[in-house]
């Protein structure tokens, strides 16, 4: 693949990546603003085998929202309503032990729920909540409730994060996703998320998560208001904390889709896979603390989801069952994906596939 570097702007780039050493700001921010797709796509997949050889996970999961109401309603959302809106809903705890009960036959390995912030839902009733999804999926590791979540239970409830968390986790909640980070930079939030907790609190949340002993993930949402600087920082200040704690899984990427949100009069455009595959390459590159990245195929389509596997993604998330929030902004990929199509698109991209559980313990490979 030396052709791709022959007169390269990125050949100091490519020195300090095949030895090893860490990557700057500043080589950040010249790998967005390169055209050198492929030669960065090669340098993100070489660190991808280092890391996991030609691994590629997935895993059995079921998505739950609990609520679409929430007292933030941020521009950036879709999903959100007020409580008298057309289309508002909570589910009961019956109603969300039933669709955590279909999960037995389905051998899913991971509950994912996260909803909004829904006034009438206090502490007891997730807690009650998680109890119930355990009791019926005895199987499946919980991954519920954002960072943005945990801090309103702890405002609501004048709680320390690390209390609210510890009973989360005795009710069985087993690690956080990584939604709410959105971009960290104040000037982006102001615009995009203004009633959102700060980059600076999300990280907070993350880091009592990783005290008590969870595990969690970390996300960026990227192509809407954002400068190239700005997503730079954000991976910089993910790569620190991973640095001070080892607490973070993997890292997903999330493109923005504008339809039906309140940004979507910016007329914003969708990202281009151009973006998208630099995006996910240069995440791997700059998280080299980071074991696995993401490319979750609902929001990139399976298709380019496949592709990414050459470019630093080592993970396509999973079958899914009923994705909410990214459909109400836009999204046009179906809402599940059976385990024998996941295999198969891992397969033929020449990857070797590997069911996990939250925790990346292998349940199974090869197929």
């Amino acid at each position: 693949m030396n052709y791709l570097f022959q007169n390269s702007e990125l050949l100091d780039i490519k020195a300090r990546v095949e030895a090893g050493e860490r990557l700057s700001p500043e080589d950040g921010l010249r790998l967005f603003r390169s055209n050198e797709l492929l030669a960065i796509g090669y340098l993100a997949d070489t660190v991808r085998k280092r890391k996991n050889g030609d691994r590629t996970y997935f895993i059995v999961n079921r998505h739950i929202n609990h609520t679409n109401i929430c007292e933030n309603l941020c521009p950036l959302c879709a999903f959100g309503r007020k409580e008298d809106d057309p289309g508002a809903y909570t589910l009961s705890l019956d109603e969300v032990e039933a669709k955590a009960k279909e999960c037995h036959g389905l051998k899913v390995s991971e509950i994912h729920i996260v909803g909004g912030l829904n006034p009438e839902l206090k502490l007891d009733y997730y807690m009650e909540m998680l109890r119930r999804v355990r009791g019926v999926a005895p199987q499946a590791l919980i991954q519920s409730f954002t960072a943005v979540e945990i801090d309103y239970l702890a405002r609501v409830h004048h709680l320390p994060l690390e209390e609210v968390l510890r009973c989360l986790m005795e009710a069985g909640l087993d690690s956080l996703p990584g939604g709410g980070a959105e971009i960290f930079a104040p000037r982006v939030r102001e615009i995009i998320c203004d009633k959102k907790i700060s980059g600076a609190r999300w990280l907070e949340v993350h880091r009592a998560a990783h005290r008590v002993g969870m595990r969690t993930n970390a996300t960026m949402l990227y192509g809407h208001v954002e400068t190239l600087e700005e997503r730079v920082e954000h991976l910089i200040r993910l790569r620190e904390l991973q640095d001070e704690t080892g607490g973070f899984l993997a890292f997903i990427p999330l493109a923005f889709h504008p339809q039906h949100t309140a940004l979507e009069s910016r007329q914003l455009s969708l990202t281009t896979g151009y973006d998208d595959l630099k995006t996910l390459a240069i995440a791997r590159l700059m998280l080299d603390n980071f074991d696995h990245i993401k490319a979750f195929w609902i929001l990139y389509g399976p298709k380019l989801a496949q592709v990414s596997l050459s470019f630093g993604v080592d993970d396509l998330d999973g079958t899914v069952i009923e994705e909410k929030i990214a459909h109400d902004a836009g999204a046009e990929t179906a809402q599940f994906m059976a385990k024998n199509k996941l295999i198969h698109m891992i397969q033929a991209a020449g990857k070797w596939p590997v069911e996990r559980d939250t925790l990346y313990n292998v349940l199974g490979e090869g197929f």
